[in-house]
């Protein structure tokens, strides 16, 4: 294919203004390793490239049992306001009714299947270790990223440096002994004396930290998660004649057994009855009084961080997102807790306020899901949309909220009998258990059933319906997609990485960054990635760490392959880079996209290169280059010219072998296994008709 011009100009400019490698060693690192030590992300500075700062709010087991949700008897003033600014959506649904799942795909993006997070104790990394999370892309486009309380249900995400710019933040917790604990009570005192009501204030304080650089503030709160122990002001809000027993206690008829795990019998762990007896109506209303007076106290926690957002004029430049994990029984099916693919579980309330939006204090009925949260943020915000995501923006709903939206949902749970795959649509709930519904199946009518007494997936005159409701479960998310879907294009943005905005990031912006080093007055101001006033390898790294990336999400993902005449340009990168490495996520990221780039095309020649480290003890490392296959060996002689070691490394392709886990090693030591002794050595290459010869030096 024959280059463009655009192109030609580009690789022309390169080569009329070559880089050396005396002014790269002139312009190269000032400090040595120890400055790194405490981790190169901490430190960056980057102007934040988004629109809005972030406040997102997230709140244990809370189901849509709100005053902006149609239940006035609630006490929700503080969420109601969020509501007032900003779009509800009536029809927001988790994806695993279970803490760490339902927020691993609100972090990630992505959907149980692919995390294979599905119990609170996996860790997503382990199956997707360059996930990048929610907090970390707006980390990478130059936000402050910080959480308080619970976001994650993993201590060490919490702790994830690749995702947050400062240490997480929670309350220290007392352990229950889960059987000796009423599952409610009501306390004498302050708010602050909590848990959440710690977490309220200490999200506070940040706020008046962090209120000038642009801000992705995650809050989480733990109540009304179960015991539901808060101060008894809340309690005095309500009494028990202000509710009603759930519509139906018992499970419905015909319903699977696979369909109610351990949930049934959930409540009795707190001390409140037998694992045999029922709860009684008495205690039920009491149990929802206490799980409202919890909901409450966390709205007022939730007050004391809008106010600050408030007192610091922040709220015209924030988003704000206000989430549950999931739902959660309150005795409906007389069943109490969540884990269950039925309704009040996988229903989440869910709200997003954008400053100035078009349509505030509005109600939608789109179907939506918790991992939407991703990709809708990135649209707010104007962020590049990573093309991974398994959600889809929102704002095209918040911005029209009665367009044609997602035709159905996606939830799963693995019982102690295996797995519940479900999808919810408009009208119906449609849920398989086991293979294609082998374990049993669940249809609900919501029109004619709201509260799912009957399973009607058996029903004869149901046939048609359950076959059409089983292909669109089997057809997943992307078949549920709204048609108009490819009309919207989020809003293009360049990328802090593109030196020279032609839309990827490649060789040319590392080269771009490299003829800046320590320039007061860069071509390209971009080059200063991370803002801290100087050019040094610390941005060309940033820039390698990103390489393959583009403003276009259809591009391929892999670097271009590098020109052979760049070959040893990349290698000084790699080395220098290599001396500079603090461990960090971004520097490993970093070394091995530069070492990808190096070992990308097959150089022009073959060469035997310096050994490094040189001088050295006890062990070495050989570099060399093939311009085609052969066969390779190397000797290492002493001044006698007496073979010390021979290296046949046998059969080797074409390639540049340059870094630590393609060039040849030497441990130092004679055919004998005893160590070398100090002096001057030399080595030899041979590989096919080439042979070369280089001298290295050991010292003890």
């Amino acid at each position: 294919m024959q280059k463009t011009s655009t192109t030609q100009t580009k690789e022309k400019s390169l080569i009329e203004h070559p880089f050396t490698r005396r002014d790269f060693l002139s312009t190269s690192l000032k400090v040595g390793a120890a400055a790194f030590t405490t981790g190169l992300l901490p430190k960056l500075k980057t102007n934040a490239q988004g629109k809005y700062n972030v406040l997102f709010i997230v709140v244990d087991d809370l189901r849509p049992l709100l005053g902006c949700y149609g239940h006035p008897e609630i006490y929700t003033p503080n969420i109601d306001r969020i509501a007032e600014r900003g779009t509800l959506f009536n029809s927001a649904y988790c994806q695993y009714p279970l803490c760490s799942p339902s927020r691993t795909s609100m972090i990630t993006g992505l959907r149980p299947e692919t995390t294979n997070v599905v119990n609170n104790s996996a860790d997503f990394r382990q199956r997707l270790p360059d996930a990048v999370t929610l907090p970390q892309h707006f980390k990478e486009y130059g936000y402050h990223t910080q959480s308080i309380g619970r976001i994650a249900h993993l201590q060490r995400f919490q702790d994830d440096e690749n995702s947050w710019s400062a240490p997480s933040w929670s309350p220290m917790r007392t352990p229950l002994d889960i059987e000796t604990t009423p599952s409610w009570q009501a306390l004498e005192v302050d708010d602050n004396e909590l848990v959440d009501g710690k977490i309220a204030r200490r999200a506070v304080q940040v706020l008046e930290q962090i209120k000038q650089p642009q801000f992705f503030l995650a809050v989480g709160f733990y109540k009304p998660h179960f015991p539901l122990k808060v101060p008894r002001k809340y309690f005095e809000l309500y009494d028990t004649k202000t509710f009603e027993l759930p519509a139906s206690s018992i499970l419905p008829k015909d319903v699977p057994t696979r369909a109610v795990t351990k949930t049934r019998s959930f409540i009795s762990n707190y001390n409140l009855s037998s694992k045999t007896e029922p709860v009684s109506d008495a205690k039920a209303l009491a149990l929802i009084r206490a799980y409202t007076a919890a909901t409450s106290y966390i709205d007022a926690q939730i007050g004391h961080v809008l106010a600050q957002l408030d007192t610091f004029g922040l709220t015209k430049n924030t988003i704000i997102v206000f989430c549950g994990d999931h739902g959660h029984h309150l005795g409906e099916h007389g069943l109490w807790g969540k884990q269950t693919l039925f309704e009040v579980v996988l229903h989440s309330p869910l709200i997003v306020s954008i400053p100035q939006q078009t349509y505030s204090n509005t109600k939608t009925d789109a179907l939506a899901e918790l991992v939407d949260i991703y990709p809708t943020l990135c649209d707010a915000c104007q962020l590049p949309i990573p093309p991974q995501l398994e959600g889809t923006s929102l704002l095209p709903v918040i911005e029209q909220p009665t367009r044609p939206w997602k035709s159905a949902v996606f939830s799963q749970f693995r019982g102690a009998a295996g797995w519940g795959f479900s999808t919810r649509t408009e009208q119906y709930r449609y849920t398989e258990w086991g293979p294609y519904g082998r374990g049993g199946q669940e249809l609900y009518d919501y029109d004619a059933d709201p509260d799912e007494t009957v399973n009607i997936a058996y029903f004869p005159e149901n046939s048609e319906l359950v076959g059409h409701l089983s292909e669109q479960l089997h057809a997943g998310w992307r078949g549920a997609l709204p048609s108009d879907s490819q009309e919207y294009t989020p809003v293009p943005q360049t990328l802090p990485w593109d030196i020279n905005d032609d839309g990827s990031v490649d060789v040319r912006d590392l080269i771009l960054v490299s003829k800046s080093f320590d320039s007061k007055t860069p071509a390209y101001p971009k080059t200063d990635v991370n803002k801290d006033g100087s050019i040094d390898i610390i941005d060309l790294v940033l820039v390698a760490s990103h390489l393959g990336k583009s403003s276009d999400p259809a591009a391929p993902s892999i670097p271009d392959p590098l020109h052979p005449r760049y070959a040893g340009l990349v290698n000084e990168w790699f080395t220098e880079a290599r001396l500079a490495d603090d461990g960090s996520h971004v520097f490993r990221r970093g070394l091995a996209n530069l070492e990808i780039l190096l070992n990308s095309t097959p150089p022009e020649k073959t060469a035997l290169l310096p050994n490094y480290p040189n001088p050295f003890n006890p062990e070495t490392w050989i570099p060399y280059d093939l311009a085609q296959d052969a066969e390779v060996h190397i000797h290492i002689y002493n001044l006698k010219g007496e073979s010390i070691r021979q290296l046949s490394l046998g059969f080797q392709t074409a390639g540049t072998y340059r870094t630590s886990p393609r060039a040849a090693y030497w441990d130092g030591r004679n055919t004998s296994g005893e160590t070398a002794a100090s002096g001057v050595y030399f080595y030899t290459l041979q590989a096919a008709d080439y042979k070369a010869i280089r001298q290295m030096v050991i010292i003890k």
